[in-house]
């Protein structure tokens, strides 16, 4: 296969070495960004939440200190989110896989094989 798949990965994290084994493993090239050395901006998060069809704060990653510290107990609206995301990238749920105009977040990792068909 070539067709590249980019996915939003932290290599510290399991769920996200998994999801990148099963791609290649499936014959994938992976365009792997690290996004916490190499944060998306707003812009580009706004296009990845589209793509996923979710609202951001549905990939807030509530278990992380700054969320904690920060935002925990507080009502966000949507420009909010993005700009929490934006400026904390730890808060991003990983990993994310984006294949063309759709994207999920690999959640368990087998949630990336949706994007296959």
């Amino acid at each position: 296969m070539s067709e590249t798949l980019r996915v939003y990965h932290n290599a510290r994290c399991s769920k996200s070495r998994a999801t990148c084994a099963l791609l290649e493993e499936r014959g994938f090239a992976l365009e792997v960004v690290e996004y916490l050395k190499t944060p998306p901006s707003r812009a580009e998060l706004a296009g990845l939440l589209r793509k996923l069809d979710v609202p951001a704060a549905s990939i807030v990653r509530k278990g992380e200190d700054i969320y904690k510290a920060e935002y925990q107990g507080r009502e966000l609206n949507e420009e909010q989110w993005l700009d929490a995301l934006a400026a904390h990238p730890i808060l991003i749920e990983r990993p994310i896989v984006v294949r063309g105009e759709r994207a999920v977040v690999a959640r368990p990792p087998e949630k990336a094989l949706a994007l296959l068909d």
